[in-house]
């Protein structure tokens, strides 16, 4: 059995809560559904079927405030809770960094990295170059670190993923979304490399403005890509492939399947002894987020990446 530590929470992101229920295979609705996650509720009850992961349970949670890690503990049934965040550490095979605040990853990683414990990161890994130095750092050095946005296992990217060869040349990918670039420019990335099967950019501009991101990037096989993030529109994440015979469209609904492959895979990497994702991939998808940053701050110049 795979003993896991749940860690989190920020504002705005429910995967400690969908993570855990995932995995434990038990989760209570109405708690969920009461800080503000009906949704998060909705799919675990309409897969309830298909909880619980064999062989894993997250055995500890800790989050800032020992009020949610009550409320989380409750609603996926974790039986510990732990009030400083050091003391998981030696209790657990393997944690899950469930915060989506890079600017918090490092801190948070550190301990259970110097450990020499296994650790998941939520997306997106790092935000500013030192950090991701550092991360990269620690993989070199042998340390076990996952980390990716679950848009990687989405089943709709990879339907299309099937089908790519029958629209022939690739010659643009269009993908688009709501909310910010900096938490959520990852998963368009991470969708579009992944479908593609992680290619190399070269390079990288944002022609868009805040909460109105637009980011342009090239590949080395000379394939283009705009990403769109708008912070005031509706709609699903929707990729939209386009060659010289055809073209194909994801539109990324399925948020219950991709949780759970994601958090499959990390088990399995656990239970392997290391990252069934090879850190390079999520280096690549890192470099070009904070690439896009850069070249917003400096008036849409363009990045180079390799």
């Amino acid at each position: 059995m795979v003993r896991l530590g749940i860690l989190g929470m920020s504002p705005g992101n429910a995967h400690p809560y969908s993570w855990s229920s995932i995995i434990n295979g038990s989760f209570d609705g109405t708690e969920i559904a009461s800080i503000g996650y009906p949704a998060v509720a909705d799919y675990l009850q309409a897969n309830r079927d298909t909880l619980g992961i064999p062989g894993a349970k997250v055995t500890h949670v800790w989050c800032q405030d020992v009020e949610i890690s009550k409320s989380i503990s409750k609603s996926s049934n974790i039986p510990t809770i732990v009030e400083n965040l050091e003391d998981i550490r030696g209790e657990v095979d393997a944690v899950i960094l469930a915060r989506d605040d890079p600017e918090n990853h490092v801190a948070m990683a550190k301990p259970f990295l110097s450990a020499g414990i296994p650790i998941f990161v939520d997306k997106p890994l790092a935000f500013s170059q030192e950090d991701l130095d550092y991360f990269s750092g620690e993989v070199k050095a042998g340390k076990f670190l996952m980390s990716c946005s679950s848009m990687r296992y989405a089943q709709e990217c990879r339907t299309v993923k099937t089908e790519l060869k029958t629209i022939g040349r690739l010659h643009l990918v269009t993908a688009v979304g709501k909310k910010d670039w900096k938490k959520y420019g990852v998963h368009l990335l991470e969708a579009l490399f992944s479908t593609l099967d992680d290619p190399t950019p070269t390079w990288v501009q944002h022609v868009g403005e805040e909460n109105k991101d637009v980011v342009v990037l090239g590949f080395e096989d000379g394939t283009k890509a705009s990403v769109h993030l708008f912070a005031d529109i509706c709609g699903t994440f929707q990729l939209s492939f386009f060659g010289t015979n055809g073209w194909k469209l994801a539109e990324i609904r399925n948020s219950y399947s991709m949780f759970r492959d994601n958090m499959i895979e990390f088990i399995r990497s656990v239970e392997e002894g290391k990252s069934r994702l090879e850190f390079e991939k999520t280096y690549r998808i890192i470099r070009t987020v904070i690439g896009a940053q850069k070249s917003l701050e400096n008036g849409g110049k363009v990045i180079r990446l390799n």
